[in-house]
């Protein structure tokens, strides 16, 4: 039997919304801005606006909706469902009530998570971690997310303050991080650090930056022609990388790491890499059962991780 929910993938500039049934079909989908530059007011706006777009169309399909799932950027605390904070591209987006608004406001039942874990749900449910108990998902784009399964349940720590794993201290006495703590995964390992580090060293290598500016993907493309500055910074990237993920394997010994992000659609190269670097520096004792791969949902993850937070509550009601 066909079931329906609306999965919401709020990010720091658009929307994606879609209605998708338990087999991880899009019936509709869209995005609009987030106008996440705005106010906290007009992001709800937008994604009221997304809801009752969705809502249009199952209506004229005589599709029932069983409710509606919000991955945001922050951390959210599911005991009260609010948006406590921690989402620095949103303008605002501390202390929002979102479930209770958009209930109140729509008359469905309505569930928010983070969105990183969205993503690693979405991947267990329907992607790279199909059929997989417990799975370590990380995300490797402007900052780095993650996610958790274990034994098939998304694991958030007590009332989901937990699992910030880019936020894992890597390196004593390091750099200071957004977060204000110093060290952290994300400051060594993210997309942003990698672009950072190129161009720090590019005076060392005698190469001059492009006016228009530097990303992964010009990285990845000098890293295939050999250039050595190109060559260098993403070793390193892999190294911090490979380091991170490897404690987590020490730690939660999961059947699969999914890499998504940006970065993990560099190639296989840049995913052996990573691989390459992570066991070797993982207990081989914990590492026997895992292997490492990259995400495969690209960037529909968020969107059915939502709707599937709806879709297996109602299942454990059942």
């Amino acid at each position: 039997m066909k079931r329906y929910a609306i999965g919401i993938d709020l990010g720091g500039t658009s929307v994606k919304y879609a209605l998708i049934d338990n087999e991880g079909v899009f019936h509709f989908q869209g995005r609009v801005p987030s106008k996440a530059d705005v106010s906290a007011e007009a992001v709800i706006g937008q994604i009221l606006y997304s809801i009752n777009e969705v809502k249009t169309y199952a209506v004229s399909n005589d599709l029932k909706i069983e409710g509606i799932g919000i991955g945001t950027p922050g951390i959210v605390d599911t005991t009260s469902r609010i948006v406590m904070g921690g989402a620095e591209n949103i303008k605002g987006w501390e202390n929002v009530c979102l479930a209770d608004i958009i209930e109140k406001e729509i008359g469905l039942p309505v569930m928010v998570g983070n969105d990183a874990n969205m993503m690693g749900l979405g991947e267990v449910r329907f992607g790279a971690g199909k059929g997989m108990t417990d799975v370590v998902f990380i995300t490797v784009g402007t900052g780095i997310g993650g996610a958790v399964v274990i034994d098939g349940k998304l694991f958030g720590g007590y009332a989901n303050r937990g699992t910030e794993l880019g936020h894992v201290p890597l390196i004593a006495n390091g750099e200071k991080c957004a977060c204000g703590a110093t060290g952290c995964l994300e400051h060594y390992a993210s997309a942003s650090a990698l672009v950072r580090m190129f161009i720090s060293e590019a005076p060392s290598y005698g190469y001059i930056v492009p006016e228009n500016g530097v990303n992964g993907e010009l990285i990845v493309r000098l890293y295939k022609e050999g250039q050595p500055l190109a060559v260098d910074c993403l070793n390193k990237h892999c190294r911090y990388l490979g380091q991170g993920i490897a404690g987590f394997i020490n730690i939660f010994s999961p059947q699969l790491v999914v890499i998504g992000g940006g970065l993990s659609d560099a190639g296989q190269f840049y995913i052996d890499m990573v691989k390459a670097e992570a066991f070797k520096n993982a207990m081989s004792d914990c590492a026997v059962n895992t292997d490492i791969v990259a995400a495969g949902l690209g960037n529909k993850a968020g969107s059915l991780g939502s709707a599937s937070m709806i879709l297996d509550a109602r299942l454990k009601r059942n």
